[in-house]
């Protein structure tokens, strides 16, 4: 059984869908929304070029003006993500706030993304991984994981958080994030909990647990 928060935002999809006239000038658009409604819904296996045509009332083969095939599809409901995330940690940051209430304020708004868009972010990380990822997608990861190594890297420089290998902290920040995204994504814990206690997270990263 679905839970709320999905069905909520199956009906939001669906209200989209039905809203909005698909003609050929948006016919990716909609193949777009309407993939990652069936990714909601079913997972990546259920994915079908020839089903989505169905789905929006085209033939089976104008899919193919926009996607060769269902990999190329994927790869871009990635990129589309990765945009979207963007946005997102973008709108959160402000540069003129000190280290720790900017980690807090990115760290909500990437908890807020992977919560409402789970099953989208997984598919990121795994497009992310393929060996045959685009250097198109290698710079759509950069403007998300780079820009937070590039932080890491500005804090180092100024002395607010220890040497080492920017690289290797940002992968073990971005995990800590990934890991209470996930658990609330997921509703193995309640995300407004998990929400509610990223400064604490934030602060035991920054400073860690031993007592000062």
């Amino acid at each position: 059984m679905q839970s709320e928060k999905s069905q909520s935002r199956a009906s939001s999809h669906e209200n989209t869908r039905e809203a909005r006239p698909y003609h050929h000038g948006d016919l990716r658009a909609a193949l777009l929304a309407s993939a990652e409604h069936t990714l909601l819904e079913k997972g990546v296996a259920a994915l079908s070029l020839r089903e989505l045509a169905r789905d929006i009332g085209v033939s089976h083969a104008a899919p193919g003006r926009h996607f060769k095939d269902k990999q190329a599809l994927l790869n871009a409901l990635a990129l589309d993500g990765y945009d979207r995330l963007v946005q997102v940690l973008a709108d959160a940051d402000d540069p003129s706030l000190p280290l720790e209430p900017r980690l807090v304020a990115l760290a909500r708004g990437y908890l807020g993304f992977a919560t409402e868009n789970a099953e989208l972010l997984e598919l990121m990380f795994a497009r992310k991984h393929d060996p045959e990822a685009s250097e198109e997608m290698a710079t759509a990861v950069d403007r998300t994981v780079g820009a937070l190594e590039r932080l890491i890297a500005d804090a180092q420089k100024r002395g607010e958080i220890i040497e080492g290998d920017p690289g290797r902290l940002t992968h073990l920040v971005g995990a800590t994030l990934h890991g209470v995204a996930t658990f609330a994504a997921s509703e193995r814990v309640d995300p407004e909990f998990a929400l509610d206690g990223i400064p604490q997270l934030v602060h035991l990263l920054l400073h860690g647990l031993k007592p000062r």
